[in-house]
Order: structure tokens, then sequence, then C-alpha cells
């Protein structure tokens, strides 16, 4: 157990996450001045749960809160509750509750409340653990039973949510659940000021094309993109971290490591090739494709090749983009029936991909004509029937096969129809090894759909031509972690960083 006491974190640590930021800072004048609300008849929240992906910021915030409040801070892990041991997890609930109150008002912090607040089983028989029901119902009855924690708020974390017991989320208990989301574009940027301050940067470093780079980052991702940049440079014997030791260093993070002397045949290069032209050539005509970055064959972590795309960060997504997108996945696979003669496992990771697509525009989103508006999504961890029958999972599965072969028809004809550009572009990979969006445009011309991601890194290349210090490669953008990083391989299976 630890107390606030050994945390010197503010909320000026916090970059980003202004909303969360303003509910936990409510929480903390809640406890510095409890007269403001309750002469108004309100009373003080019992509780709030921070619910978010792995690296927002979570545990940050509740460090935070520790650093302010001013009050004694109690902070355990959820797993620090589970014992092998009857009795004890339940024991150590009552002991951090009775500490609580004796030094009320203060905070308790429970990391990671998954590993004891998960939904209790309806039936022990099915995987049911009575200690760790024992201890939850500790929990429960502590946190808004006959007794009184008069001045104790309870502040936990988790990024599973969804597996919590229904008992411990209602009101009462946590009464606010505060969302801690991906960072967007200006809160990367704020994310990136705050990691840049002990790093040694030089003028060619520009925070806002660094943010704009990193969509889908989080801010651990964040913290290790400006630590491998340091890293990097400092492996070259550089003073200072440049704007190219940051290219690099997100290249590393959503590709792995280069691996130039790995050994493959030249066949084996030219099907590489030939699969990231068709991702690269098929992206380029399509109106809702993600906006092409760049195209490399140098392996990468176990990817032979890999191509960086731009996504815009949009909240919902439309059928249009979605096949447009599952389109250009299939340009690889095309690629090689079509200009090879054969098809390889290159398209494993693509084939992955667009099947877990194309289930869930059928079975989540109602995007079927056979099946349209219905949701077939189970949240019962417990139920292990299929929430349809087999007369329903046999027309998914016609409905998927249908719509991967209506997409994979199109990329081959779009494939056809640009099959000189496609050859060199192919060719040029093979030569250059890494191409870029300007390369791809002397081939095919401008692009036929200008999206805002692209107006964006239209302004940058305009901006970095006119800079002294730009090296001869064009700025090599890179996309975020859901990218179409495709990974292309001939006698293994493939792995993409997700």
């Amino acid at each position: 157990m630890r107390k606030g006491a050994d945390i010197n974190i503010t909320f000026k640590d916090v970059a980003g996450q202004a909303g969360a930021k303003q509910e936990v800072e409510e929480i903390v004048e809640f406890l510095k001045n409890p007269k403001k609300y309750t002469d108004l008849g309100g009373k003080i929240p019992k509780g709030a749960l921070l619910v978010g992906p792995p690296g927002t910021g979570k545990t940050l915030l509740a460090k935070a809160v520790a650093g302010e409040a001013g009050v004694p801070f109690f902070s355990m892990s959820g797993s620090d509750f589970v014992e092998m041991f009857v009795g004890v997890g339940a024991s150590r609930v009552r002991d951090l509750f009775r500490q609580a109150k004796e030094k009320s008002p203060c905070i308790i912090f429970i990391d990671e409340i998954d590993a004891v607040g998960r939904a209790r089983s309806k039936n022990p028989a099915m995987g049911g653990n009575d200690e760790r029901e024992n201890t939850l119902n500790a929990l429960l009855t502590e946190m808004d039973g006959f007794g009184t924690n008069s001045g104790v708020i309870i502040l936990a974390a988790t990024n599973r949510a969804d597996m919590l017991d229904s008992a411990l989320l209602r009101a009462g208990r946590f009464d606010r659940q505060i969302n801690v989301d991906l960072p967007d574009l200006n809160e990367r940027k704020e994310i990136f000021e705050v990691h840049l301050k002990p790093v040694k940067i030089d003028e060619t470093v520009d925070v806002d094309l660094l943010a704009r780079q990193t969509p889908g980052f989080s801010g651990a991702d964040i913290a290790n993109v400006c630590n491998e940049a340091a890293l990097i440079a400092a492996r070259h014997d550089k003073t200072h971290v440049g704007r190219q030791d940051f290219l690099d260093a997100v290249d590393r993070i959503i590709g792995g490591l280069e691996k130039k002397t790995k050994v493959m045949t030249e066949g084996e290069r030219r099907t590489i090739a030939l699969h990231e032209a068709g991702h690269a050539t098929i992206s380029w005509f399509l109106e809702h494709a993600n906006p092409l970055v760049k195209v490399s064959i140098v392996p990468r972590g176990r990817a032979l090749g890999a191509a960086w795309y731009m996504p815009e960060e949009r909240q919902i997504t439309t059928k249009e983009e979605m096949l447009d997108e599952m389109c250009a996945t299939l340009g690889g696979r095309a690629a090689e029936e079509l200009f090879t003669g054969h098809i390889s496992t290159g398209a494993m990771n693509d084939l992955e991909r667009v099947t877990k697509s194309a289930y869930g525009m059928i079975a989540y989103a109602g995007m079927s004509e056979k099946l349209p508006n219905i949701c077939y999504y189970n949240n019962n961890e417990y139920n292990f029937q299929k929430p349809y029958s087999e007369t329903t999972a046999k027309i998914m599965d016609d409905e998927v096969l249908k719509m991967i072969n209506e997409q994979y028809e199109r990329a081959k004809n779009l494939l056809l129809e640009h099959k000189e550009g496609h050859n060199k572009l192919a060719n040029l990979l093979l030569e250059r090894e890494v191409i870029f969006a300007e390369d791809v445009e002397k081939i095919f011309g401008k692009r036929p759909w200008v999206s805002r991601s692209e107006e964006i890194m239209e302004s940058e290349n305009g901006d970095n031509a006119k800079d002294k210090d730009k090296t001869d490669e064009p700025a090599s953008l890179v996309a975020d972690e859901g990218d179409k990083a495709d990974v292309s391989t001939s006698d293994e299976n493939t792995e993409e960083k997700n």
C-alpha cells in the first residue's frame, strides 16, 4: 500500500485529457472544500472509475489526484487482493477501508480493478472462483453497505470495463465513469511537448508534424517514440535529436527493427514488390482509401514488406469507406495472382484483417443485404451459445464470402486497368526498396481523391522543400497502429503491430 505523500505528480504533468482532468479535479475540490457542495444539498460522489485503453494515462491521473489532494492517499492493485488462501482477499479489503476511515477524508485508488471486480458467474461450475467472489462481495459491502464511508472516495482504473460486475458499476458505488480515450491531434501535441522537455532536440524537430504522424498512439506510445528517437541519435553519436531520428523511431515502433541482411531470393523480392505495389496502386485510385505515405520492401521485424498510410481520424465509418479499405487490403494478393501466376502466404495477415472486418460489418454493424439492421453482438462472457441459429450462421458465411469476393474482383479489375503503372511501381521498389507518395504521383499523376490528411501532408511537404536542412527523401509520415502496414512473407506466418 502506498501513501500519496510519496507522489510529486500534479495536474500540470498530465497533458491532454481535458475532460477527464476536469472531472478528477472536481473530486479534489470536493475533498478540499466540501461545504461548497453540501450547502447546496449535493453529496460527494462515492467513487469514480477511470476507463480507457492501455497507456492513456489512467494511473497517471490518479497519481496527479494524490499529488494535488493534500489528503491521505491509499493505492493498491486489484491483484493485491487475490490470494490462494481463503479469506485473505476479503480481509485485505476490510483492512484497507478501516485504515481509510481512520484517515478520512482520503482517497483509495485501486489499479486494474478488473482483477477483483470481474462479473460473478451464475453457475459456479463454469469457472467461478469462490475466493475472488468473496473478495468482490467484501468490496461491494465496504463501498456501499450498511456501514458509512463518509469522506472516503474510491478511484479505480481498468481497460476492461465490460468485464466488471454490474453491482460494482451502479450509482452509489462508482457514481462516475470517466473515459480516458486515446489522444486526438491537439492532445498528442501537448503530450509530445511534455515528453520532449528532457530531450535535447534541434531546430528540425516540428512538434505539429510529429503529432500528425502518430494518430492512434497513446500517451505511453508517444513517450516511447521520444525515448527511441534519443536512443537512435545516441547510436549515431549525435549531440542533438533531429527530425529524422523521430521518423525512424516511429517506423521502428510500428514495423520493428530493419533487417537489411535478411537473405531473400530475387523471386521473393519481386513477389513482395508486386504485392506492396498492389496495395499502393489500389489505394491511390479509391476515394475512401487512406492516403499513402510510403512503401517499403526492407524487412522489419517479421514483416518482409510494409505500406504506411495516414488515416483520417473519424468517429464513425461508413460502409463505402470500409469496402474501399477492404479492396485496398486485398490488392497485394490480387497483384500476386495477376502478375506472378501464383499466390503465396504473404497475404495471410491481409486475409485475417479482411475476414474480421467482413464478419464485423455483417454480424455486428448490420451492413448485409440479407441480414440488414441486425446486431448479433453478445457481451455475456458466460453464455457460450451463439445468439443466432445455424441457418443464420450459414447466411453470414455466405454474405462474408460474397463481400470479400466482390472486393477481390474489384481489386483485380483496378490493377488490370493500371497494369503499366503498377509494373513501374514494382520495378521502382526493387530498385530503391523504399518509395514515397511523391514517387507514386510521378507514375500515376495526381490522386483523383484528395482527403484532409493529404492536404496536411502536401502543406508539410511544401514547407519541408523550403527547408535547407531537409534530407533528399520526402517526409516519411507513418500511419497509426491501426494502419495497413502490410506484411509479406513466403515461408512463415506473419505478424503486425495492431
